[in-house]
């Protein structure tokens, strides 16, 4: 087994991404029998079992049309709460979220809790845990904020995500020992609705594609990268030439989490002038490592912590493959900022993968020799646009069946010719000696082994976090059997 390291990561390539069957269910799919359904009563049964601090943070979020200022373009998007990106939530471990969600969308919406181990009939996955939210209707998310770490949250129907339904979900754990000065949030995407387009056009031309290699007008070709080409590159909403910026002051820590939001681009992140020290991925605390740059692809995130010279530092964030960037600055003292098309040398230093980081021992899974594995086939190509799972694409009658109390390996075997950032719902998993994630990035050819403890009875997703290719069919599910 490999990891994604820096020279297989850069001589494999990051083409095409998918993320998979977000909205195209069927209203009422045929359900297999013998399945914990999200109405089971052992889900509720282990929820109740989870630490809870028994505070209740209570949010209203509104799923609503609205024009934004990208600093400088303009455009009308989909937004919660007419913000981009929409207002973070922070919670302690334990406390139980509840979250009362309007839609004044055209179209049924709704919330998945990125990251997040949380009851399944709360996971937001349309057709599968059954609580859309129509247009005018509201649903109250209600479950325990148990995970620590960086999440976020988003719609999981059609191409939603790729507009501007996002924002950050951070829960603190109270046992950490909190060494730095700054906590900064930082939110990467990839922008293309609203600018004489939409993500619903996209994906019909990327469809165009079945019938032949027309009708692609405006997509990329670069084999380092998505399929899209995106006319801006953002970070917390703003576009280079009018960038977010973070101020401290020398010699202070900061902790800088990053959350990749985007559908179809992985970037590379460095600071300008500083080192990063990664402490956790995917909200999962590892073995600190200190690095110029990091990869991070669509549905991931990095918690860095990096001590802040005098000036003024961009914090880069290159859209690998496509020749753009997104920017951010901090500011500890005077001086004049770089311009927005700042490339720094960091870029190019030391890049930090998965072999380099190792789950720090609280978060470690024990040693255990799985009683199932289920092996994942990523299969399709760009040719025909044919993305699926084991040679299928996603049918919601389908399930990797498991049993609760079952350690399972997920062993992902790359057949096509691009690379595909792996997401499941509801569970953590560990890269063998690796990091524990709930995301990972699989090249071309390549396999890699992910264990977890099945602990969260229920139906979940699993599928490539890249909004075209799960639309398109790379998705399936892993579904507790009673």
């Amino acid at each position: 087994m490999r990891y994604l390291d820096r020279r297989a990561f850069l001589r494999a390539g990051l083409a095409v991404a998918g993320a998979g069957l977000l909205g195209e269910c069927a209203p009422n799919p045929e359900i297999p029998a013998g399945l914990v359904l999200p109405t089971d009563p052992r889900v509720a049964a282990v929820e109740a079992g989870r630490h809870a601090t028994g505070v209740v943070s209570s949010h209203r979020i509104s799923a609503e049309v609205a024009e934004v200022d990208l600093g400088g373009p303009r455009v009308t998007t989909w937004t919660y709460g007419g913000v981009l990106p929409g207002a973070e939530i922070r919670v302690r471990a334990g406390d139980t979220v509840q979250a009362d969600v309007s839609s004044r969308l055209p179209v049924d919406t709704t919330v998945h809790w990125h990251g997040l181990a949380i009851r399944n009939d709360m996971d937001g996955a349309h057709a599968i845990t059954r609580n859309a939210i129509s247009p005018g209707g509201v649903f109250q998310y209600r479950f325990i904020a148990a995970t620590p770490g960086t999440h976020w949250f988003h719609p999981h129907v059609g191409t939603q995500l790729d507009r501007g339904l996002y924002a950050p979900l951070i829960v603190e754990d109270p046992g950490e020992p909190g060494d730095y000065d700054q906590d900064w949030t930082v939110v990467l995407d990839d922008w293309v609705d609203g600018t004489g387009t939409d993500p619903e056009a996209v994906l019909a031309r990327l469809r165009a594609r079945r019938g032949g290699m027309g009708g692609m007008g405006g997509m990329g070709g670069s084999s380092l990268g998505g399929a899209v080409a995106y006319p801006y590159y953002l970070i917390n909403g703003r576009v280079p030439a009018a960038p977010v910026t973070f101020t401290g002051r020398p010699g202070q820590r900061a902790r800088i989490r990053l959350i990749n939001a985007g559908s179809d681009t992985a970037f590379r992140v460095a600071l300008g002038g500083g080192r990063l020290r990664i402490t956790h991925t995917d909200g999962m605390p590892v073995r600190p490592v200190d690095a110029d740059a990091l990869v991070i692809g669509m549905g991931e995130r990095y918690d860095v912590l990096t001590t802040l010279g005098d000036g003024v530092f961009p914090l880069v964030a290159l859209a690998e493959g496509k020749d753009a960037i997104a920017l951010a600055l901090i500011r500890t003292g005077g001086g004049s900022p770089p311009p927005s098309s700042v490339r720094p040398g960091e870029l190019a230093g030391d890049v930090a993968g998965y072999r380099d980081l190792v789950a720090a021992e609280a978060v470690r899974l024990p040693a255990r020799t799985p009683d199932i594995e289920q092996v994942i086939d990523l299969t399709g190509g760009m040719m025909n646009y044919d993305w699926g799972i084991n040679g299928q694409a996603f049918d919601p009658a389908r399930r990797l069946g498991v049993h609760e109390g079952q350690r399972v390996r997920l062993t992902f075997r790359n057949r096509t010719m691009t690379w595909h950032p792996m997401h499941l719902h509801g569970h953590t998993f560990q890269l063998d000696a690796g990091p524990r994630k709930d995301t990972v990035i699989v090249l071309p050819g390549q396999t890699i082994g992910c264990d977890l403890n099945a602990d969260n009875p229920g139906q979940w997703m699993l599928h490539c976090h890249n909004t075209y290719h799960a639309e398109t069919g790379m998705a399936t599910i892993l579904g507790y059997r009673t």
